[in-house]
């Protein structure tokens, strides 16, 4: 991701050392979802892992519906506690 894809990444806390970033970038003209973990490095820089994926920003309603879906298998469980 560019400078700026990063600033306007959403970042989800995973530990003290490691965050997963989403955010949308441009590769080849077109424009991706990206999920991917970060990890701080020795000089406290983030940095990009591997460990990721990206989705062509035509699936950002199967990404929403997936996310709708966990939520409510997130409550089904808590309420069966």
């Amino acid at each position: 991701m560019s400078e700026q894809e990063e600033e306007n990444a959403v970042k989800i806390p995973r530990n003290q050392t490691e965050q997963v970033r989403v955010g949308v970038k441009e590769f080849k003209g077109k424009s991706y979802i990206d999920i991917r973990i970060y990890y701080m490095d020795d000089q406290g820089d983030w940095k990009p892992t591997k460990k990721g994926v990206s989705l062509s920003t035509e699936y950002i309603a199967e990404l929403k519906d997936a996310v709708n879906i966990i939520e409510g298998q997130i409550q089904a469980l808590e309420e069966a506690e």
